[in-house]
């Protein structure tokens, strides 16, 4: 099958591209199309063996049901489990689902209600019960009134993958598998729309989305939510979309990660460096790592492909984005995906169900990783912040490490940016080290955080931080910490041979050190596994 793809401008809707796209819906065709929410895959919502063809194309489960979609109001009674008249429909009905037509229709609220005989139990999944939306968009509402007024419509993917928000996604998975792709550019929403089970008591959500609990509760009262989650292969049907334990999913390994922006960061930050670093798949051949960030994030990660989902500021560019930034990492081959969390905002229910889903409900609390790290900075305080601090920094950012640190070095008397020591610069080119660019730090008191450990090269800077800014359990002299005797003494005024002395001796503290860190890392790890 060769399929047709025709852009769509949906200011000026092309009528002749419009009346054959309906055609093929009326001849049992398949025709996926945009609306508000995602790209949905078009057949004829009362054709039974039209059904058929979006379960084959999709690779769907047939007890998976479909979302008959509408155009108009007048089109209800015709299937739901009522007679003619829509005025018979609303005097049967609860009252709540008038309510919520009236005020969701058209737009992203699919509410379930009692199927009549005219529609098929290939569109329903073998239920009793009919999905039934109107959405929100020129095309699809066009597409809808010419394709003979029902239009079953799931998302127009390959079962279990990413929902396509562009007609490009829609041809990755679907091209010569369905008739015509009406390209109608970026959709506005993102996210599948919210299912309202309205035959329950009282009124169930069966899957979030942009209409929130908190919306429909303004209209209708109190509304429940249902947490059941059905694995791959469950012998129970599920009763809407996306009800699947593992759903929207990439082909990479999906890992969200719980907790506040900045403890997440933090966490994910020490699960990509150690599987950057030390992670080897079976062919020896090194991890590819996707982090899913935000705009106020992005920057703040070191290792991995990290890509911006949106801004937390506005969670619609994350409802928008979620999908395509799933798909651009299976382009690009990554083997394993950490993705942030988010909470507080009534939105992030369904952007949270859709995260859950595609990791396949894997999921770590920020916490659990963050414990695992007594510290995440490690500072050299020197007298003036332009030899032994720095040449500690540079040496010690050469080692094999267990977890990541950020590593900096302080002067406690500073006056201004003074360059490297000349001596101690030629030590550390000749070790093929290029530190010709630090400029000292003055320390101070904000240097001072609960995960930051400070190892000063004397006695006499540990005095000093002590007595400005009061006693701290991480402040060592460095050979304190390594249980060494001898203090990394002032090589200023020595020659170039001094100087080099003082290097190695660096170099050998750094090394003990190292291995002191990495053996505490390894036990926490290994006690958390």
């Amino acid at each position: 099958m060769k399929t047709k793809i025709e852009k769509i401008d949906r200011m000026q809707i092309d009528e002749a591209i419009m009346e054959e796209a309906g055609q093929i819906i009326k001849q049992g065709g398949l025709v996926a199309f945009p609306t508000e929410t995602v790209y949905g895959l078009g057949a004829n919502a009362l054709n039974e063996e039209a059904a058929k063809k979006i379960y084959a194309a999709k690779g769907r489960p047939s007890d998976n049901p479909l979302i008959a979609h509408i155009s108009c109001m007048e089109e209800l009674p015709a299937i739901v489990k009522e007679k003619s008249a829509l005025e018979e429909i609303v005097e049967e009905l609860p009252e709540e689902t008038k309510a919520l037509t009236d005020r969701f229709w058209p737009g992203p609220l699919t509410l379930i209600l009692k199927k009549n005989a005219r529609v098929p139990y290939g569109t329903t999944g073998g239920l009793d019960t009919v999905a039934v939306r109107m959405p929100d968009d020129p095309i699809a509402l066009e597409l809808i009134l010419r394709g003979g007024g029902y239009v079953s419509a799931p998302s127009a993917n390959t079962s279990g993958r990413p929902s396509p928000t562009t007609a490009q996604h829609v041809a990755e998975d679907l091209d010569g598998k369905i008739d015509m792709i009406l390209d109608g550019g970026n959709v506005n929403i993102g996210v599948e729309s919210t299912i309202v089970d309205m035959t329950s008591t009282p009124p169930m959500i069966l899957r979030p989305g942009a209409v929130t609990k908190e919306m429909l509760e303004e209209v209708i009262g109190e509304v429940e939510t249902d947490r059941t989650l059905l694995s791959e292969n469950s012998p129970q049907a599920p009763k809407a979309p996306g009800m699947k334990y593992r759903h929207y999913a990439p082909k990479a390994q999906m890992i969200l990660i719980e907790g506040s922006p900045s403890d997440t960061v933090l966490a994910i930050k020490q699960l990509a460096y150690d599987k950057a670093v030390f992670g080897r798949k079976e062919n020896g051949e090194p991890y590819r790592i996707g982090i899913i960030a935000t705009a106020e994030t992005m920057s703040q990660y070191t290792y991995g492909t990290v890509k911006s989902i949106g801004s937390r500021e506005n969670r619609r560019t994350i409802t928008k984005n979620l999908y395509g930034i799933l798909r651009e990492f299976d382009e690009e081959g990554v083997d394993i995906i950490y993705s942030e969390g988010f909470f507080g905002e009534a939105i992030d229910a369904a952007i949270m169900n859709r995260l859950l889903k595609a990791a396949g409900h894997k999921r770590i609390p920020a916490s659990e990783i963050l414990k695992l790290q007594t510290y995440r900075r490690i500072i050299f305080v020197s007298k003036d912040d332009n030899c032994r601090g720095p040449m500690a920094e540079r040496l010690f950012q050469r080692q094999t490490l267990l977890q990541e640190y950020d590593i900096e070095s302080r002067g406690m008397i500073v006056l201004f940016p003074e360059p490297m020591n000349p001596k101690a610069e030629e030590i550390m080119r000749r070790n093929e080290v290029d530190i010709s660019e630090h400029e000292a730090l003055a320390f101070e008191e904000k240097d001072i955080t609960p995960d930051t450990l400070i190892l000063t090269m004397e006695k006499a800077q540990k005095r000093k931080i002590i007595t400005e800014y009061g006693f701290h359990p991480n402040i060592f002299t460095l050979n304190e910490y390594i249980d060494e005797e001898k203090e990394v003494e002032s090589m200023y005024g020595k020659s170039l041979e001094e100087y080099e002395a003082g290097y190695l001796e660096l170099e050998i503290y750094m090394r003990k050190l190292a291995r002191k860190l990495n053996t505490e890392a390894k036990e926490k790890w290994e006690e958390y596994i």
